[in-house]
C-alpha cells in the first residue's frame, strides 16, 4: 500500500465502486463493507491498541497469509469489533474510506511503525502495508470492483 502504483490501482478501484455494485459473497452491503474497511484502517493509524484475545498469541502461525501474494479467500470470519450490522450512508462511507486510504498511503511506513495487530500481534510497517492492501482488495473483489 506504500508503493505508489499499488496505491493508485486500489484507490481507483475504490473510486469506481458504486452503490449498485452487488456483493458476490458474504452478508455486508457495500456501505457496511466500506465502514468495516475504514475501521480496520484506523488500527495501524492510531495509537489506541485493541485488546488481544488469548488465541491471538498463537495466530502468528497464520500471519504470513496477511501479506503473502495470495488473495484472501471468500467468507472469512470477521473479528466482532469490525462487524457492521446497521445501515450506512454509502456516499459518506465511500468519501471517508477514500480519505483514510489516502492518509494511510501519505503517512507511509513511518506513519504506521510497528503497531500491534489485535489478532496477529506486532507487525512491521511493510507487513501492515501489504495486509491493508490485501484486505481492501478482498472487499473490492467481493463487490466486483
Amino acid at each position: 500500500m506504500f508503493d505508489q502504483e499499488a496505491f493508485e490501482e486500489i484507490y481507483q478501484r475504490l473510486q469506481n465502486l458504486t452503490i449498485h455494485h452487488q456483493r458476490q459473497w458474504g452478508k455486508m452491503t457495500a456501505a457496511q463493507m466500506l465502514t468495516h474497511c475504514k475501521e480496520a484502517y484506523k488500527v495501524p493509524l492510531t495509537s489506541k491498541p485493541l485488546k488481544r484475545k488469548p488465541i491471538s498469541y498463537i495466530a502468528w502461525l497464520f500471519r504470513p497469509a496477511l501479506y503473502n501474494s495470495r488473495p484472501y479467500g471468500k467468507s472469512l470470519p470477521t473479528a466482532p469489533n469490525f462487524i457492521v450490522k446497521d445501515d450506512r450512508d454509502f456516499e459518506k462511507e465511500k468519501a471517508e474510506m477514500l480519505s483514510i486510504t489516502k492518509a494511510f498511503y501519505e503517512k507511509g511506513a513511518a506513519g504506521v511503525g510497528d503497531k500491534v495487530h489485535p489478532f496477529f500481534g506486532k507487525m512491521t510497517a511493510e507487513q501492515w502495508g501489504k495486509s491493508m492492501w490485501k484486505h481492501l482488495d478482498h472487499h473490492l473483489r467481493q463487490f466486483g470492483a
